[in-house]
């Protein structure tokens, strides 16, 4: 039992933090397409680095009752997390897309988990993250739709290495660190500065305060004093500050962080969709981003555990396509 939640923990420091970083990318692309000045982002966006995939390929991997059964109205792009900083490309840190539905009037961000046991196309039975070591970006994708009953069919990597910078960029995040937070809370700041080759001043108090880069990299990493959960809700509190952050920045100054952020973003979407992706969801009125992470444990026989001594997700194939469709296209509950 001790193996199997050890093996459960292991992750990656910059993976527990991704699905924040890959938000703020998100954020800031819906929230200045809501602005007029089309020109001046157009330009601002040439930072980031536009990949081709081929659609033909990608398409080939959707499902055709999936075509048949549901239109445009629902949006699924995959977000591809990498650490640069370790020089390590080969792997996606994280898989997580993005659902844009137009339907019901939601913007959904969905994480799978990537130790799921996935069939990868000319690999067999495999990680889920090794995807993108085998085929980059493309076969990602290609692996989502196919095992996952999804029409995703581009794609934004995010190099989530520099996450203390995009922090910073945007102004920093106001959050509240609890007395039972404090102390490791100060620990994990003081070690994302030693990684950064940087000083870092630590809290003086627990309480609401405005946490820089390094320290609010610092409060997302704490991983021993308490639970799962709790470690989640740090995520997902620096999460909605990072999104709130964004959306009262002024269009005036949003040129000047899109520019600083765009460095470490590429895609397949060109700036003219990101521009209007961004436009359509803010004339919706969609205002919040909701949450979910598949597989979930203890649903769809999900369980954690070795396959020839390499630790997978494994789950009920069929019935996990089934509840993840469910929750994207049809707004169904996740569990």
């Amino acid at each position: 039992m001790a193996k199997k939640d050890k093996h459960k923990k292991k992750m990656k420091k910059s993976t527990k933090i991704v699905l924040i970083s890959i938000t703020a990318v998100l954020v800031f692309v819906l929230v200045f397409g809501s602005v007029g000045l089309y020109k001046l982002y157009s330009d601002t966006l040439g930072g980031i680095k536009k990949d081709t995939i081929s659609k033909d390929e990608v398409n080939k991997s959707i499902d055709q009752d999936v075509k048949d059964k549901y239109d445009d109205s629902i949006i699924n792009i995959a977000l591809l997390g990498v650490d640069r900083r370790a020089n390590d490309t080969g792997r996606s840190d994280a898989t997580m897309f993005v659902t844009i539905d137009k339907k019901h009037n939601k913007l959904k961000l969905t994480s799978i988990m990537r130790d799921s046991y996935v069939s990868i196309d000319g690999h067999g039975m495999d990680k889920l993250n090794h995807a993108f070591a085998f085929g980059k970006g493309e076969l990602s994708i290609k692996t989502m739709n196919q095992n996952f009953g999804l029409n995703i069919k581009d794609y934004v990597v995010v190099d989530f290495g520099e996450l203390a910078n995009i922090i910073d960029a945007i102004g920093g995040v106001d959050i509240n660190v609890k007395q039972s937070e404090f102390t490791e809370t100060n620990k994990y700041i003081q070690d994302v500065a030693g990684e950064l080759h940087k000083t870092a001043s630590s809290l003086s108090a627990p309480g609401m305060q405005h946490l820089n880069g390094i320290q609010a990299v610092g409060y997302c990493r704490i991983r021993y004093n308490d639970n799962d959960f709790a470690r989640t809700d740090r995520q997902r509190d620096v999460l909605v500050a990072m999104f709130n952050k964004m959306k009262s920045t002024s269009p005036t100054e949003l040129p000047g962080v899109i520019k600083k952020i765009s460095p470490y973003l590429e895609t397949t979407i060109g700036a003219t969709d990101l521009l209007s992706l961004g436009t359509g969801v803010l004339k919706s009125g969609i205002g919040n981003i909701q949450q979910q992470i598949f597989p979930i444990e203890g649903l769809d026989n999900c369980k954690g555990g070795l396959i020839k001594g390499t630790f997978y997700f494994t789950y009920d194939k069929d019935a996990l396509k089934k509840r993840i469709q469910n929750y994207i296209f049809e707004d169904a509950a996740a569990k």
